[in-house]
């Protein structure tokens, strides 16, 4: 069984609540629990959410070398953080970027990824179910960790 984990950054905690519009209307965590009944017998899924760069770090870098995939949205950081760039370059465990939105039918500056060339993947605009189908590429492209 594949371990995954799911790191979302700043403002994803309003899920359901923030711009229903542009991110729908479910909130993460009922999100999650739809994603671990739909994986139960697949993956064992975790979740970390913060609004604070320095714990997304801290969080990439703990989940990096034990884990099978991580899962990262990072939000506005992924536009304006080189030091949560530069934790993904360091671990050993893959990463998919994901975004809810498409960021380029956004504002300009949501056009530039930091996380593009850092990540194995990355997923754009389709809604929460980016996350499934990051899971999916995980469980039926990568070997579980021993």
């Amino acid at each position: 069984m594949k371990k995954i984990g799911i790191i979302n950054g700043p403002n994803l905690n309003l899920l359901g609540k923030r711009e229903p519009e542009i991110y729908g209307n479910k909130s993460f965590e009922a999100y999650f629990n739809d994603l671990q009944k739909r994986f139960t017998d697949k993956a064992e899924l975790i979740y970390f959410q913060s609004n604070i760069e320095g714990e997304l770090i801290t969080k990439i870098q703990e989940w990096g070398f034990i884990l099978d995939g991580i899962l990262l949205n990072a939000g506005g950081y992924s536009h304006t953080s080189v030091a949560i760039a530069d934790a993904v370059k360091s671990i050993q465990t893959p990463v998919v970027g994901i975004h809810v939105s498409n960021i380029y039918n956004r504002e300009t500056a949501r056009h530039h990824d930091l996380l593009l060339g850092a990540c194995k993947g990355n997923i754009s605009g389709l809604g929460l179910d980016g996350y499934k189908l990051a899971i999916e590429f995980f469980i039926n492209s990568y070997p579980a960790t021993p």
